[in-house]
């Protein structure tokens, strides 16, 4: 073999050894990727999440009735939990009687159209308080004495990570004032969960309220952190005057 046919033989080994190091450290990264995100969300590969679904709670609405907007944040929450190698299990609000930790729990809706979600926020923030109503100036955020209200130019969401006793899985919150801000405060979730993680640490708690700007105008497209609301929320009403 004269000594050119051996440069190339080199040089073509010395390529083959260089894309295949390169194609394993891009798949390292990739998977040093999912299972941060595994571990944010609770979620490793071949485990089981719950989906817990709100009812509409329109005039007439029958009580397992989903609106459109909570749907198309159901499909974003769904193939969130199957990126992660997981499996969804749909679970209606009034059906999901069991116990924390077991499972992830991701909870689409507030109080008033959830009972999973009344029950979370008693229990792990107890500080939030969220209403909801048909009159003007009735869907409120009230957390630590600051009121986020709705209105035509603006709507909010309480998007909320609750760690479980005992290291086990946690539980998402995603406690919009309209289905607009459900599926923003969802988006939100997908989208950020990577900054969430670095902030907030894979398994501590946060609550954060959300601002969806003009909904009518730019639907659930255009949100910004209002406020991180995670020490208030979690301060039990009338502790401060108890510990006095």
């Amino acid at each position: 073999m004269t000594d050119s046919v051996l440069n190339v033989v080199l040089g073509l080994v010395a390529s083959a050894i260089s894309a295949g190091l390169g194609w394993l450290a891009q798949v390292l990264r990739r998977r040093r990727r999912v299972e941060r995100v595994r571990e944010f969300f609770g979620l490793p590969g071949g485990s089981e999440c719950l989906v817990v679904v709100p009812r509409s709670i329109g005039t007439g609405s029958h009580a397992h009735t989903v609106t459109r907007r909570d749907a198309y944040a159901l499909m974003w929450l769904a193939g969130l939990v199957e990126e992660c190698g997981a499996r969804p299990e749909l679970v209606a609000h009034d059906a999901a009687h069991r116990g924390l930790g077991a499972k992830t729990e991701l909870c689409l809706g507030g109080p008033v159209s959830n009972e999973r979600t009344a029950a979370h926020l008693a229990w792990g923030l107890p500080g939030a308080l969220v209403t909801s109503g048909p009159g003007p100036g009735s869907n409120v955020i009230v957390v630590g004495g600051r009121d986020f209200t709705a209105d035509r130019d603006q709507a909010h969401t309480l998007l909320a990570r609750i760690a479980t006793p005992d290291g086990g899985r946690p539980v998402f919150l995603v406690s919009g004032q309209t289905g607009i801000a459900n599926q923003a405060g969802v988006r939100y979730l997908v989208a950020h969960h990577r900054e969430l993680a670095r902030t907030y640490g894979r398994n501590g708690t946060f609550a954060l309220v959300l601002r969806v700007v003009n909904p009518e105008a730019y639907g659930p497209d255009m949100v910004e952190p209002v406020a991180d609301v995670t020490a208030e929320a979690l301060q039990r009403p009338g502790a401060h005057s108890g510990a006095a």
